[in-house]
């Protein structure tokens, strides 16, 4: 009887499992690690629905697109209305006074899942190069009130912008982006998201 036997070398095994595992890795890196990438990205701010994303996340239902969009220039040079509005910025993890003298984009979109709200309210977003550097949810009743842009518990009190009432919180929050002192001290109107929010200035 013939018998016959083979010598396995376990070198060479080590070495082909090693690049089997490697084979593997790669795989499920390139197709199972990219949807998860996907679904957990931030939302980009060039789009619309990014945009609506990020305020949904916040806390917020907003209208599927914004009532008003524009061009505003932060000013490079502080004042009182700024400097108040620049609070409510850097409280909630933003700073205007990095981009002075820069134009950016502005985004206004009606909110519709605010607390109590009697009258409109809107949520800004302000954007430079696709990342949110600034924004409020601004209630536009009387006694209304500028807060930041992520929804608060139901327990907490609404702040307004640095303390102050918000008889005029709109006019407050967008002079402070625009640098129009003036019109802090003007009323609002609750009517149209032209003038409340104001028209956007470059």
């Amino acid at each position: 009887m013939l018998v016959m036997t083979a010598k396995v070398d376990k070198k060479k095994i080590a070495v082909i499992l090693a690049a089997v595992v490697v084979i593997i890795v790669a795989l499920v890196l390139l197709f199972g690690g990219g949807e998860a990438d996907t679904t957990t990205a931030a939302p980009s701010m060039a789009t619309n629905d990014g945009r609506v994303k990020f305020l949904t996340d916040m806390g917020w239902e907003v209208a599927a697109s914004p009532v008003e969009s524009g061009q505003v220039r932060i000013p490079d040079k502080s004042d009182e209305v700024y400097d108040r509005y620049n609070a409510l910025q850097k409280s909630q993890g933003y700073d205007l006074s990095q981009y002075g003298g820069k134009t950016v984009m502005r985004y206004v979109y009606k909110v519709s899942n605010y607390p109590g709200a009697t009258e409109p309210v809107y949520a800004t977003l302000l954007i430079y190069k696709n990342a949110v550097i600034g924004g409020d949810v601004t209630d536009t009743a009387a006694n209304g009130t500028v807060r930041g842009l992520k929804k608060p518990q139901s327990s907490e009190p609404a702040p307004t912008t640095a303390g102050e009432t918000a008889s005029t919180p709109t006019a407050t929050a967008d002079a402070a982006a625009t640098g129009d002192a003036d019109a802090a001290a003007g009323t609002t109107s609750t009517e149209a998201p032209s003038t409340s929010p104001t028209t956007p200035s470059t």
